[in-house]
């Protein structure tokens, strides 16, 4: 079938629109008309990470809309159905039937590859001078920045017809990953300590659900004002990093924490910012890296060593989509995950300004929206 994309056509290029010809769905494929697409750190970055030879190709991991085919083989999915996007994992090798789906042993194929497990890609060039010609996708096993996705069982979320998709889409990844990180791999009692570096979408969802859980004291590190209000609603206590006359920024958590933080999360993938969330633990607390990024992180070994602290890294929360993504939703309609402020929409065609504003902070989560 014909229809639109958004192309990234060389190493770190802007986003162009394109008329594409996508496959028709094959039997363990879900063809979903996409509503709104949140827009991720991550498909800003992995496109500059690409060999020109893997372009043009088509990004976008945070997609919901609405079921329009379903492949002979799919089960628990029909047409009309509303669904989340997510990430894909195989569900059948060691890590996927341990429930640790996202680090299951084929994620590089089946999500950032650009194509099928055969080796097939689902689009073509459908204009121009370019028409026939291979465009690269199945992006997290969707490429939902375009108006039609093809995407599996596995990565689909049938969600209830009445949520309003534009605000579930960076339940996909983004808010997932920050509140997963808190529910599965934290796990905090109410009087433990949580200091959160960086207040974009992760950062913030983390301070939500940690808040809506009864976290008591729940810290923020960001240089940007207007995300450091945003924290402040929730309950949480902020610091300026910038503020250099106040202390450093590791003295200044364990003084609202009473000695070190239980836990630390760092969403900003800036290796001095690493050391000090790691410096700002208590003994035996943990860090969690989330930030994709710097190449290398330094750590302090005198201090690890002689404190049991635990640095670690978690992909997308610890969370298997299909149970997660519904557990958040629950909690959103309880009133526990107040998230929906977090989002700026976006018509696609103002796909540029929504990146611009994400890079300069102006907003927390950009979530593009087609028209009719």
């Amino acid at each position: 079938m014909r229809t639109t994309a958004l192309l990234v056509e060389e190493p770190g290029g802007d986003f162009t629109f394109a008329e594409v010809e996508l496959d028709e769905p094959r039997e363990d494929e879900v063809l979903v008309r996409i509503v709104a697409t949140g827009l991720c750190h991550t498909d800003l970055t992995v496109p500059t990470m690409l060999p020109q030879e893997m372009l043009p190709t088509v990004v976008g991991h945070e997609g919901t809309g609405v079921v329009e085919k379903v492949g002979a083989a799919v089960s628990g999915i029909e047409v009309g159905d509303h669904v989340v996007l997510s990430f894909r994992s195989c569900r059948a090798c060691g890590p996927c039937e341990a429930g640790d789906v996202g680090y299951c042993e084929q994620s590089l194929l089946l999500n950032y590859m650009g194509m099928r497990p055969d080796g097939s890609t689902t689009m073509k060039r459908a204009d121009g001078d370019h028409a026939g010609s291979t465009v690269f996708g199945n992006f997290f096993g969707q490429s939902s920045l375009a108006r039609h996705a093809l995407a599996y069982a596995d990565n689909c979320v049938v969600v209830d017809k009445a949520l309003d998709l534009t605000r579930l889409a960076p339940f996909a990844c983004g808010f997932q990953t920050g509140a997963g990180t808190v529910l599965n791999v934290l796990d905090p009692a109410t009087d433990e300590s949580i200091v959160v570096f960086g207040a974009g979408a992760v950062g913030l969802a983390a301070v939500a659900v940690a808040r809506g859980l009864g976290v008591e004291t729940v810290v923020v590190v960001d240089p940007v004002a207007a995300r450091r209000a945003v924290a402040e609603g929730y309950g949480a206590v902020t610091i300026d990093p910038t503020e250099t006359d106040a202390g450093s920024v590791e003295d200044r958590v364990k003084a609202l924490t009473a000695g070190g933080a239980s836990y630390a999360i760092d969403t900003t993938a800036i290796a001095d910012v690493v050391l000090q969330a790691q410096r700002s633990l208590r003994s035996r607390g943990m860090l969690v890296a989330l930030g994709l990024g710097a190449a290398e992180y330094r750590i302090d070994a005198i201090d690890l060593l002689q404190s049991g602290k635990i640095v670690r890294s978690s992909i997308e929360g610890e969370a298997d989509p299909l149970v997660t993504i519904p557990q958040l939703i629950a909690l959103r309609e309880a009133g526990r995950f107040d998230v929906d402020h977090l989002v700026a929409t976006y018509p696609f065609e103002r796909i540029a300004d929504a990146v611009a504003d994400s890079k300069s902070g102006r907003v927390v989560k950009p979530v593009l929206v087609w028209g009719e």
